[in-house]
Formats: C-alpha cells, structure tokens, sequence
C-alpha cells in the first residue's frame, strides 16, 4: 500500500533528563531570557533539581526555577564546580548550568568537559554573542578571530610591559588579525584595549565597534569608531568588542634594513650592528617563528628587533647596560610596531635570571662578562638551540674560544670583513670595515 504524500507523519521522542542519563546539562542562555530558548532548554531549566549560573544569570531566571531547587552562585567557585556537580549526578540530580550565549565558545563548556569528561557533559548551545554583534554590523563573520579578557584585571598596558602581560595575547592578535571579536569585562574594557592601541602607536590602523547590553532594554550598539573616541569613553557591562583593521598595514622589511634606518648613538663608529654582518648573525641563530631570543648587548637594538620580525610568535629578551641607549631601542621598536620585543637596562648576565629559557642567544657586547655569560648561557639553551656571538678584538675572540673549549662544546668561526663602495672624484673606490669574526655554537 502506497503512502499519501499528503499525510505527513510526526514522531514524538521523548528528551531524556539530566538525571536518567546522568548528565550535567549546561544551555547557553541569552538577556531575552525564555525568549532565546527552546522548548527543550525551558522545561530542562523548569525541572532542574540544581541550578549554577551568575549571578545575573540567576536573578534574569529566577521565577522559572521550581519550588525547592538549589541554586549555586558560581561567582567565586570555578573550581569548585566540577566536586560539586559530580556529587550532584551522583545523587541523580538533575544539575543545569547556565552560560552565556554558546558554552563551547569562550564560556565555561571546555572547563566542565575537561574535568567531568564528554559522557557527563551535554551542551544545548545558544547564539553566540560574536553572532549577534555580526548581525548588526551585516557582515559576515567566518573569518573573525574571537579572543577574551574576560578575566582579573590584567592592570594596563604599558611601554614596558612585557609577554606575561595579561593583555599580549591580545595585542598580538590585534596585530596579526585583521577582523577580531573581543569578550571584554569591567576591568579589561574596550577603554583600556583603545589606551594600548595608543601606546603602540597602532590607533590608526584600526576601527573599534562596541555592543553594549545585547538584547537587554538598555541595547546600544556603536560602530566604526576611532581608537582615540573610545579611550576616552565609557561603555555598560557586559559589552563584546570588534576590532577592524581600517587602514592596511604597510608592507615591512623582516630584516636587511639600512643602518640609518635605526635611531643610533653615533660616537666615533657607530654602535650597530651592521646590515650585511645582520644578516649573517640572523642566519646563524636559525630562527623559527616561535623563537625565544636573547639579545645581549642590545646597542640600537637592531639584531634583536629584526630577530623580533622574524620570530613573529616567539620573543626576544634584550639588555643593554648604556641606560642613555632604552630610549632610542624603544623608538626603534615602535618604528618597527613589534610587540614581542622587550629590554632593560644592566650588565649581563644580572637581570637574566628570570628570562625563559632561549633557542637562540646573541652576544654583541658582554662588558668583560664573557665567561659567566658563555656558561650560563650554554646551560639555559634549549636542545638544538644557538648561540652567536660578535667580536672585533683578537683578545674577546680567543677568550671565547678557550671558555667554549672548556665546556668540551663545538664551535664554528667566521671571519668578515665588508667593503663599500665610496665615490672618489668621478669613480669610485672600495672603502674596507674592520674585521668582524663570527663565533657560534648549536647545541643538540
């Protein structure tokens, strides 16, 4: 018997609950409360025996619970949470966490699935806020990368600051992205992102949208905005932020530059390494993009910059013991707009201590530290990594190489010398620098 086409047949099933499959049910939840969920995420949320959300989470849902329920604040208990739910699911409770918007998506899913495991976890995802905001803006959003710092207060961004600053990440992001959707909290606002936009002097390149209060009755939603309006600013909690490279970056030289390209003290010979000597050094060091680089003896800075442009994911740790030199390695820096880049003042190796362990070293000025510096250096490389190190006198050269000797280490010695072209009357002549020799070590 043929069936009619026109007889459409509906099968019921019937949705299990937390408690028979001895699940934790965690539903992403959106400031339209029960106008955002489906009829299977409110009846979930009308029956639970336990609920853990926000605090503003439990007051926008509060007349939904049933009579008797718990109700968890997780304000303050992120990890307490996963003790509290097993012993939930243990008892058969019915446990229900309530999250902003998509769980999986920056919000609290990973963290449950990581400590409770996939089979004690289920997630009834919402719209996600990224999705909201891109739906006001009418543009399409599968190339945006999402970041947060919707955490502690990670204090502001500063010159000085460094890559365990809670705010790199984020910088770093800004720098390599072109689209960005940014979860902001009271403390990490868009405020402050705009302040350390304005510190790196890259306020110019970029557009901040901000979607304060997203489906609440206070909604507002500011967009294209400049990086100076918003540092001056206040925007209401929550609020998501889009960052949008308005200007396209000038295209940058990773390394090669020309030596009056750099900010320089210029006594007697100039302190910088030069360009074609540069280039053998960084060639040396074998650098990756996630390089972590020493800079020894910084001068201009500009070994360690360029080694900064090419490691764009690593990091370079400079120190130079002439303080008068900060000033003009920072100018050179901001010129070069690199954010894994930092230096302080000392004589090496003090000040090093704390430094994470390098793959590449360079040596351009060790202040008659050579032998502390070689050990400790030689002790702290990474497995394959590399040290390089410059001399101009017969007496550092051969020091080294007794030190390196004694460690029972293989070395390499390279000997330049660079001559220029210089114009004399209608031709020209061939001007010679002074011998550099090149020392390096790779360690397996």
């Amino acid at each position: 018997m043929k069936s009619d086409p026109k007889i459409k047949t509906v099968i019921k099933t019937k949705v299990k609950t937390t408690a028979e499959t001895n699940q934790c049910l965690v539903i992403g939840v959106l400031d339209n409360a029960l106008q955002g969920l489906s009829m299977i995420q409110q009846q979930a949320i009308q029956q639970a025996d336990q609920i853990i959300a926000a605090s503003r989470t439990i007051h926008l849902f509060q007349s939904e619970f049933k009579k008797g329920s718990e109700i968890i604040d997780l304000t303050g208990k992120m990890m307490q949470l996963p003790k509290i739910i097993k012993t939930s699911l243990d008892n058969k409770k019915q446990v229900v966490v309530l999250a902003t918007g998509d769980p999986l998506c920056h919000g609290i899913g990973h963290f449950l699935i990581k400590k409770l495991g996939k089979k004690s976890v289920r997630i009834l995802a919402n719209l996600s806020i990224v999705q909201l905001a891109f739906s006001h803006l009418g543009e399409s959003w599968q190339s945006v990368k999402i970041c947060s710092v919707h955490s502690k207060d990670t204090a502001e961004w500063s010159a000085h600051s460094t890559s365990d600053h809670g705010m790199y990440p984020l910088l770093q992001a800004i720098k390599n992205h072109d689209l960005l959707a940014v979860y902001t909290s009271p403390d990490n606002s868009p405020q402050r992102i705009a302040r350390m936009l304005m510190t790196e002097n890259m306020a110019e390149q970029y557009e901040f949208s901000i979607f304060e209060k997203l489906l609440q009755d206070e909604e507002k939603v500011s967009i294209d905005l400049s990086v100076e309006q918003v540092a001056q600013s206040h925007y209401a909690e929550p609020n998501l932020l889009v960052i949008k490279r308005s200007k396209p970056g000038e295209p940058t030289v990773l390394f090669g530059h020309p030596d009056d390209f750099y900010a320089q003290r210029k006594p007697e010979k100039g302190l910088i390494t030069r360009s074609d000597i540069r280039a053998v050094v960084l060639a040396k060091m074998q650098l990756q993009k996630n390089s972590i680089v020493w800079d020894i003896g910084a001068g201009s800075g500009s070994v360690g910059l360029e080694a900064a442009s090419l490691c764009e994911q690593g990091y370079v740790y400079a120190i130079e013991k002439n303080c008068d030199d900060l000033s003009l390695i920072q100018a050179n820096r901001k010129k070069m707009q690199l954010i894994n880049y930092s230096v302080v003042c000392g004589k090496a190796p003090e000040k090093m201590e704390q430094w994470p362990q390098p793959d590449a070293v360079f040596i351009g000025g060790s202040a008659g530290q050579l032998k502390p510096l070689i050990t400790m250096i030689c002790q702290k490389l990474n497995p394959g990594g590399s040290l390089v190190m410059n001399f101009i006198t017969l007496e550092n050269l051969n020091q080294s190489i007794e030190i390196l000797k004694a460690l029972n280490l293989e070395w390499e010695l390279t000997q330049l010398q660079m001559s220029y072209s210089k114009p004399i009357l209608k031709m020209n002549r061939l001007q010679s620098d002074n011998l550099v020799w090149i020392v390096s070590v790779s360690l397996s």
